[in-house]
């Protein structure tokens, strides 16, 4: 098995690079030795920068400047004088052999730097497709698919495939690709098992090469083998630090996948990590709008509620009270004062439930006070002590809100479930950024994905805000809150 950074060398294709260039220089030679008479220097180098041009464009620069010296050896051997001797006796001859290698050098720089420039402007054009689907926000399973198609193609593979990983310690294939026909079929989920490629890659989050998958095990490795593969690459995809899957290229050749073959696969999924986070980011959308339309039907049912228990029913009772009243007027009985007081107190009693409810939605000490009038009049009903360290003056409405309710419930919290002695809130500005935080001396333990906290990072969403949650055990609790102020 090879890991990425100590990688086995793929031999075959270094000995096939030598036997070629060997093979093409030993071609032009006879072919000159086979012309009649003298050939001319520009005959010469013609031949033999044919036999460079193409090792330089398969093979790369290293044996692109091989095949430039034996050409330059075979001609000096072949056709400078003495003949069959490596031997210069003439300045000028000199001269022609260090023109010569240079120019067989030049065509080898230049056929090496093409043929880097043709992998480049294809992996680009690749990388530019996959890209464009990931900002058109196609479907996974198509995305998937054609980022492992592009993969595959680009490296000259014979299968390639996308699995994820599962939290179970399973794995699950998500795309598969196959240069001829069909793919093999592949199971619907297998167990990772330590020593397989799978396991190696989630361990080391790094690419893993395997160049010999006898002895390899695991049921994917038996799957591998039974396909005919010979060389696998695989790259992890890590999203926001996290291990989500990995993307693999097989070949069935007899010689390994090149050694760039793990840089190049990482590219690849370095973008499918940003469709996945656009992905888990619209869905995080999705259901935080979904929460906020809950929240607002479920507090306008509420007050619909309270208007109709309460206020609303003050109101009828003053209105049918009036009604007798006006009655006994009428007709000269003596109960229409007391009807008339009793009116009276149904609407009093009306309009305090009125401003009660008012206040449930937003209190008056808060819009006529600010921040730290509101906190004041939380920290008076909070069961345990509680610091009002803002330091803030007037803000925006829409943020003093925000902060309100942050606080309070925060707040609620405490006095829920931290068994705290004693609580801290502070607040204040810096760099245009408004910070609120709670602190109290508590048990600890509170979780971020409770119902409230959940809908505290809906709401600061809406300013671009971060809710943070720090809840060790036996260290307390930290409930803050950051985001920009409007300019």
């Amino acid at each position: 098995m090879e890991h990425h950074g100590h990688m086995r060398r793929p031999i075959p294709r270094r000995l096939s690079g030598w036997f070629v260039s060997v093979a093409l220089v030993a071609a032009v030679s006879g072919v000159l030795k086979l012309l009649e008479g003298n050939p001319s220097t520009s005959t010469v180098a013609v031949l033999y920068i044919f036999a460079v041009m193409p090792v330089a464009v398969v093979w790369g620069t290293a044996f692109g400047v091989l095949v430039s010296v034996a050409s330059t050896a075979a001609y000096d051997f072949l056709f400078v004088p003495p003949r069959n001797s490596l031997t210069v006796t003439d300045a000028r001859d000199w001269l022609r052999l260090a023109g010569f290698l240079a120019a067989a050098l030049v065509v080898s720089q230049l056929a090496a730097r093409w043929r880097e420039s043709a992998r480049l402007a294809a992996e680009q054009s690749a990388m530019r497709r996959v890209a464009t689907l990931v900002a058109r926000g196609v479907p996974q399973g198509e995305l998937f698919g054609a980022v492992t198609e592009e993969v595959g193609r680009l490296l000259g593979t014979d299968l390639a495939g996308m699995i994820r990983y599962e939290a179970d310690s399973t794995v699950t294939p998500v795309a598969a690709w196959a240069a001829v026909g069909e793919h093999p079929e592949l199971p619907e989920g297998w167990a990772t098992e330590e020593g397989d490629p799978t396991t190696l890659i989630a361990k080391t989050r790094r690419a893993a090469r395997i160049d010999d998958w006898n002895g390899v095990p695991g049921p994917i490795s038996a799957f591998i083998r039974d396909a005919g593969i010979s060389s696998s690459v695989g790259a992890p995809i890590l999203v926001e630090g996290r291990l989500w899957g990995a993307l693999a290229v097989h070949t069935k050749q007899p010689q390994p996948l090149r050694t760039d073959t793990e840089s190049r696969l990482e590219h690849f999924t370095a973008l499918v990590a940003t469709a996945i986070s656009n992905i888990q980011a619209r869905s995080d959308l999705a259901a935080s709008r979904a929460r906020i339309v809950a929240a607002a039907d479920d507090e306008r049912r509420r007050v619909v509620r309270d208007l109709h228990d309460g206020a609303q029913q003050r109101l009828v009772h003053t209105v049918i009270t009036l009604e007798m009243a006006r009655r006994a007027l009428e007709s000269g009985e003596e109960t229409a004062p007391a009807l008339v007081t009793e009116a009276l107190d149904h609407a009093k009693s009306a309009n305090v439930e009125l401003r009660e409810l008012a206040h449930g939605i937003l209190p008056a000490v808060l819009a006529d006070g600010g921040l730290r009038a509101g906190v004041d009049a939380l920290a008076a009903r909070a069961p345990v002590p509680v610091e009002n360290a803002v330091s803030v003056g007037r803000l925006p409405a829409a943020v003093e809100a925000t902060a309100y309710f942050v606080v309070a419930e925060a707040l609620t919290n405490v006095a829920k479930h931290a068994r705290a002695g004693r609580a801290t809130v502070t607040a204040r500005v810096e760099d245009g950024t408004f910070r609120v935080q709670v602190r109290d001396d508590g048990i600890g333990g509170a979780r971020a994905d409770g119902t409230g906290l959940l809908g505290l990072a809906d709401r600061l969403a809406v300013f671009d805000g971060q809710l943070r949650v720090e809840s060790p055990a036996d260290g307390g609790t930290v409930v803050a809150a950051d985001f920009p102020l409007p300019e």
